[in-house]
């Protein structure tokens, strides 16, 4: 067994590596950006290295400076995780070069599958099934179009390398495929270095389900049962399970030979995750799936595995890595144990199109218990940068039954704390909840089709949590702002003194940074606080912060401050026709001129931020005015982009 490892990452899947290198008796290595310079995965390792500023490519995407680590650390083997340089084969063969051994699967392999439309042509070959599509060298768009408009819409356009949704589009209509493909390629190149894409048949009710694979360097190959996860937004993961609901015993067995099938057509060794599209449309189907992609690497969703297993995959990389034979040769030795759940708890806003969210974490908490992990990267007090995934923690719950396991994962997420960017922790909660992912019956558009239920399309601010923060500030306003020597007036003290009428009176606040009124009733004691006529919610948690108070409720965050005229005015005076970057990012393209007339809905700018675009559309009909930011500038949250005037 080795003697170290060094940790090629950052966040939670780092903290996870160390924690079984640890156990196994191996020198933890570390690296850092600016960014992490204080982060638990630098302290939780026994040591660590410096490798550059924020942004990924001049750290952790510089395979130069890992090595360099590397050797100055006297690293035996080299941890990749997932994300970053885990699935690029060129970083691989530089570490066999350095005479450092690469935890994964064998560069051959990583090329093999890294390209989608070469993969999808190997696994034709060796006999896996693989969706109706155009996998070819030809990028000409014009002809992607024709070849799209021949397999007849709704398609898919999907970068050829990398995966985690980035460059994928769905389009629906013939109409739509330029601007389709134009986003796709910007996103791919942005995120993986490569525009190449391909175009595939969509699946109408699709379940994503993932074989996990092993494999040693002896020949042998494994299989660990199938993941779901079709619960999606954005083409991304939100909730995980294993094992599949509906899944039958045959079907388990044939997707699993096609896994392992397809691990053996690359010479596989390693870790790896086979997955499949199957077609949900009235239950799983023993010929209804087929072959999209192959993850060399660990996943996110690991963890639901090793719960129904009770195998530390972590662990059974190294051993591979070391040469050692799988621990299991056996397919019929491999247990499955019980039903496991994880839900990704990630910094960004559902309630406006899971827009990434930024900024220090004020409170961070998680439960404990029977049945219950959590894998985090970040603690409370830290930050949540622009510069990388907006992942918080990943909440596993396991049970017996899989409605036993909802109710704790929803138990789980009811008694976790986080307060300062916006998450996505209650619409995860009502996911739990959601009658029909319960019963079972759900593909990857059932987040879309279900935005009510889930709370997406949710306006307006949490009146009752507003109350509660306004009533706290006002109380501890009054208790501050006391003066004994100031003159005894009607209009100087704050009891509500008005000459006639209802004692009543409104106060400026800011919710979430909106305008917004608190009405107190100064005539009863104590005074009655309202927000849209809602009266504090006593059960909701409130967090206090300077000049302002978080309130948590029901998993929603509200952030209450106390305003003056002067700040509502300059917010009144910005008008509706005011566009703001919606987060931390940069600004790759401005669409349009000063000058130019625009309906609203129209397409003004693209930000982007976690390597994802984000759209900036016209708030209303309108002449664009003024243009203030710049194209290729890092903007913030909240920056002013352009103007929208009224057309004369």
């Amino acid at each position: 067994m080795f003697a170290s490892v060094l940790i090629a990452n950052r966040g939670e899947i780092a903290c996870r590596i160390a924690r079984t290198a640890r156990r196994m008796g191996l020198r933890t290595i570390a690296v850092y950006s600016d960014a992490d310079a204080g982060a638990p995965h630098v302290r939780e390792c026994d040591e660590a290295y410096f490798i550059g500023p924020a942004p990924a490519r001049e750290s952790y995407l510089d395979g130069g400076k890992l090595l360099a680590v590397a050797k100055e650390s006297g690293a035996a083997c080299l941890h990749p995780g997932y994300g970053f340089l885990s699935e690029n084969a060129d970083f691989a063969e530089a570490c066999a070069q350095a005479g450092v051994v690469f935890v994964g699967p064998p560069p051959s392999a990583i090329r093999a599958m890294g390209l989608k439309d070469r993969a999808k042509a190997l696994m034709s070959e060796a006999g896996v099934p693989v969706v109706p599509g155009y996998h070819g060298d030809q990028q000409d768009d014009t002809f992607l179009k024709r070849k799209a408009y021949e397999l007849g819409y709704p398609v898919l356009i999907k970068a050829i390398a990398g995966g985690g949704g980035k460059g994928m589009r769905l389009v629906e209509r013939h109409a739509d495929f330029d601007a389709a493909i134009a986003g796709a390629r910007r996103e791919a190149a942005s995120a993986f270095g490569d525009d190449r894409v391909l175009i595939e048949k969509y699946v109408t009710a699709p379940r994503h389900i993932e074989i996990q694979i092993f494999a040693d360097k002896r020949g042998n190959a494994i299989h660990l049962y199938e993941r779901d996860c079709s619960l999606q937004r954005r083409h991304q993961k939100v909730i995980e399970e294993a094992p599949a609901p509906g899944m039958t015993d045959d079907l388990r067995a044939r997707m699993g030979a096609a896994a392992v099938a397809a691990a053996k057509a690359v010479g596989y060794a390693g870790a790896g995750t086979v997955e499949f599209i199957a077609d949900g449309a009235g239950g799983l189907k023993r010929d209804g799936f087929w072959f999209m992609e192959m993850n060399t690497r660990l996943q996110v969703e690991h963890p639901v595995t090793e719960a129904i297993t009770g195998f530390d995959l972590v662990e059974w990389q190294f051993r591979i890595a070391a040469g050692e034979r799988l621990p299991v040769t056996n397919q019929n030795e491999i247990p499955l144990r019980g039903h496991a759940v994880e839900a990704r708890l990630y910094a960004e806003d559902p309630e406006r199109d899971f827009l990434p969210s930024t900024g220090k974490l004020v409170a961070l908490s998680f439960p404990d218990g029977d049945g219950l992990r959590v894998d985090s990267g970040v603690e409370q007090g830290g930050e949540i940068s622009q510069y990388y995934d907006p992942m918080i923690a990943k909440v596993i719950a396991h049970a017996d039954t899989r409605e036993a396991a909802l109710d704790r994962l929803g138990d789980a997420l009811d008694r976790t704390i986080v307060a300062g960017p916006r998450t996505n922790l209650a619409f995860l909660s009502a996911l739990c909840r959601s009658p029909d992912f319960r019963a079972g019956q759900f593909d990857t558009g059932y987040i879309a089709r279900h935005r009510g239920e889930l709370g997406l399309d949710a306006s307006g601010i949490d009146a009752p949590a507003a109350a509660l923060g306004a009533a706290h500030l006002i109380a501890g306003a009054q208790a501050n702002g006391a003066n004994p020597d100031a003159p005894v007036s009607p209009w100087d003290i704050s009891d509500g003194f008005q000459l006639s009428g209802v004692r009543a009176t409104a106060l400026p606040i800011l919710v979430n940074g909106d305008p917004a009124q608190a009405m107190l009733d100064v005539s009863t004691r104590p005074w009655r606080i309202t927000v849209e006529d809602a009266e504090p919610d006593p059960a909701a948690m409130l967090i206090e912060i300077p000049n302002a108070v978080y309130v948590l409720r029901s998993g929603r965050q509200t952030h209450v401050a106390l305003a003056d005229f002067e700040t509502l005015d300059a917010d009144h005076a910005a008008g509706d026709g005011t566009v703001r970057a919606p987060m931390h990012g940069k600004l790759l393209a401005v669409l349009v001129a000063p000058g130019e007339t625009v309906a609203k809905g129209h397409r003004l700018a693209i930000v982007e931020a976690m390597k994802m675009e984000h759209a900036l559309v016209a708030p209303r009909d309108g002449v664009v005015t003024e243009i203030v930011a710049v194209v290729g500038a890092q903007i913030a949250e909240g920056a002013r982009i352009m103007a929208i005037g009224e057309q004369t």
